[in-house]
């Protein structure tokens, strides 16, 4: 025969599922000091033919938290040779997502990697608490976009300037 269900027995059956999922809670949990401070969200280049403007950059998201002030630097390869370009930008209460991306570039080649160097300093700038590298690898040359911007304007009307009237 069935036991009769009590107030005392309902207590006692949700208490032990309660404790059940706790369990189960705590052994599958991330634990926060585990987890990298800077979730890179995708990247890549950017060719943008009607304006002539060429860069490579990526998204961020901070994980861990990150004291105010702090810096986000992304030191970018340079696809026309010499020093590497860095970007740099505090981190602020006001947002969790950051973009870095360089100003406009010459020289990118197809199917080479570029490497970038991610870097979170505290505010003072004495100490790196976090630092990463990616490779971001262009699948068009610099040589097949246009020198001069195809379009002028809000309205993309023609570049007067530009040869071909193309």
């Amino acid at each position: 025969m069935l036991a009769a269900v009590t107030p005392l027995r309902a207590t006692m059956a949700a208490a032990a599922l309660l404790a059940l999922l706790f369990v189960a809670g705590w052994l599958t949990r991330q634990d926060p000091d585990e987890q990298p401070y800077l979730d890179i969200l995708g990247g890549g280049f950017v060719f943008n033919y009607r304006v002539a403007d060429n860069f490579y950059g990526f998204t961020a998201i901070v994980r861990r938290p990150l004291e105010s002030g702090s810096i986000i630097e992304a030191e970018f390869e340079n696809p026309a040779g010499g020093n590497p370009i860095t970007v740099r930008e505090r981190v602020s209460p006001m947002t969790d997502r950051y973009t870095m991306r360089t100003p406009a570039l010459h020289g990118i080649e197809a199917n080479k990697p570029y490497q970038v160097t991610i870097r979170v300093l505290d505010r003072l700038e004495t100490r790196e608490i976090w630092s990463a590298t990616r490779s971001y690898t262009s699948q068009i040359g610099q040589q097949q976009t246009p020198d001069r911007p195809l379009t002028v304007g809000p309205g993309y009307h023609l570049n007067p300037d530009n040869p071909d009237g193309r």
